[in-house]
């Protein structure tokens, strides 16, 4: 099997593996089933690699996500009617956090779009709602003068996270930037905004985005070049401390850094609000879009839903035991159940247990005491402010 045919997406039961697959057993990965692909979940330790991350950088191939272009002359008001964010009023080379929601209000999934051009954009979905995003996108485009593509096939990603990344992405050879030296662009990049470059005279985009609440770079490239600058970056910074990394440790970054995790803290049974994420929704113009009425009457989508009326919130507790995903919080005197954990683990940052939960209102203020059944113990809980972690700038 080539590079390019190991990212073509596989008919139904079919093994999906990255492109950088080989890359990832000679590294010694160990893998996990993720949304039906073959994925390094860890190749040393989680401990190690989410340190590295936050103290140099890491590596992380996320191939298995979904790309879908969306172009042509409606391009921009095509998204606005299907997105929960306004596109057109995003400028060209930057990136918006979106979300795409039911007729009901519920969150099919949440989305990073960029402008890559006038009347071009660039949807990134989450791998399990690659599929449902592209076909809801095409629904919704009907009726508008734009084409949606799902070009997850023909792209790769990979990301490197972490303080180190722009001095080591610097110095990575053949790495150019388009409009100049690639360590000069890469200083000028902010936040949310994303460059044109070449790797191996071919196109790349590099995105100074992340999920784990360090600064670095998510790059675009195609699949059969990919190995190459995975193995380049690598090398370039080894001596920097940079480490492939694995889904375990990037799901304890996000965690830390506050960040949802579709099929967790977010789904069709979630609004926005309840997850803290009323500003990803548009509702300062009198712009139609797909859940806006619902959005704003806030009803919930599925009534008979555990998180129906539940808004998220951090909760820190003391000791090695976490709450995990699917245990009940109490209140504290341990009468009445009050709440869902959504994500939960001990903190390899902070040293103490670390859980997302869906809580009644009443019981949402920081401070307030709550208590986590683990395993049949009552575990005390209190309520923080989130992002649980948040880097020096």
């Amino acid at each position: 099997m080539t590079d390019t045919d190991a990212s073509a997406p596989a008919d139904a039961g079919e093994e999906l593996l990255s492109p950088l697959h080989e890359a990832h057993v000679a590294l010694g990965a160990s893998f996990t089933d993720f949304a039906g692909w073959q994925m390094p979940v860890r190749y040393s330790s989680d401990l190690a690699e989410h340190h590295a991350v936050r103290t140099a950088a890491g590596l992380f191939d996320l191939s298995h996500m979904g790309e879908i272009l969306v172009l042509g002359p409606d391009a921009a008001a095509a998204l606005d009617y299907a997105l929960a964010g306004r596109m057109s009023a995003l400028d060209e080379g930057r990136a918006k956090y979106t979300l795409i929601l039911t007729e009901a209000g519920g969150v099919i999934d949440d989305l990073i779009v960029y402008r890559t051009g006038p009347d071009r954009f660039l949807v990134v979905a989450n791998a399990s709602n690659r599929e449902v995003v592209a076909e809801t996108l095409r629904a919704r485009a009907d009726g508008f003068d734009a084409l949606v593509e799902d070009e997850s096939g023909d792209i790769a990603l990979i990301a490197i996270q972490g303080p180190k990344s722009a001095e080591i992405l610097a110095n990575v050879e053949d790495l150019l930037a388009d409009d100049g030296a690639i360590g000069d662009a890469l200083d000028s990049l902010g936040y949310y905004r994303v460059l044109r470059g070449s790797y191996l005279a071919l196109p790349v985009l590099i995105a100074r985005t992340g999920y784990t609440g360090e600064d670095g770079f998510e790059i675009y490239i195609a699949p059969d070049r990919v190995r190459s600058l995975w193995d380049a970056i690598l090398e370039t910074g080894a001596g920097a401390g940079i480490v492939p990394a694995g889904l375990a440790s990037r799901d304890t970054l996000r965690l830390e850094a506050g960040m949802p995790l579709y099929g967790h803290e977010l789904g069709v049974d979630v609004l926005p609000a309840q997850a803290g994420l009323g500003r990803a929704v548009a509702l300062g113009d009198d712009r139609d879009f797909v859940g806006r009425a619902a959005v704003e009457s806030g009803a919930a989508p599925e009534p008979d839903s555990l998180l129906a009326g539940r808004v998220l919130v951090g909760l820190a507790s003391e000791g090695r035991r976490a709450g995990r995903a699917g245990y009940r919080v109490f209140r504290d005197d341990g009468s009445d159940a009050v709440g869902l954990v959504t994500s939960g683990a001990l903190s390899p940052t902070l040293g103490y247990p670390i859980a997302m939960a869906y809580v009644d209102p009443s019981e949402s203020v920081a401070g307030t005491v709550l208590s986590i059944d683990v395993r049949g113990s009552r575990i005390a809980a209190t309520v923080v402010t989130l992002p649980f972690y948040k880097r020096e700038s």
